[in-house]
């Protein structure tokens, strides 16, 4: 783990900031994937 302690005040909060953008940019990626993936295997379901 990265220690940013040594750091100013306003690198620490680029620094949380771009680790919540990184992670929000994952999640969206991820939940769109997952949702192309599940949405023809829903449709099947409910068709069958």
């Amino acid at each position: 783990m990265i220690d940013l302690a040594a750091y100013s005040s306003a690198v620490q909060a680029a620094a949380l900031v771009g680790a919540v953008l990184l992670e929000a940019i994952a999640l969206y990626v991820g939940y769109g994937a997952l949702e192309r993936v599940a949405t023809p295997v829903v449709e099947r379901i409910k068709h069958a």
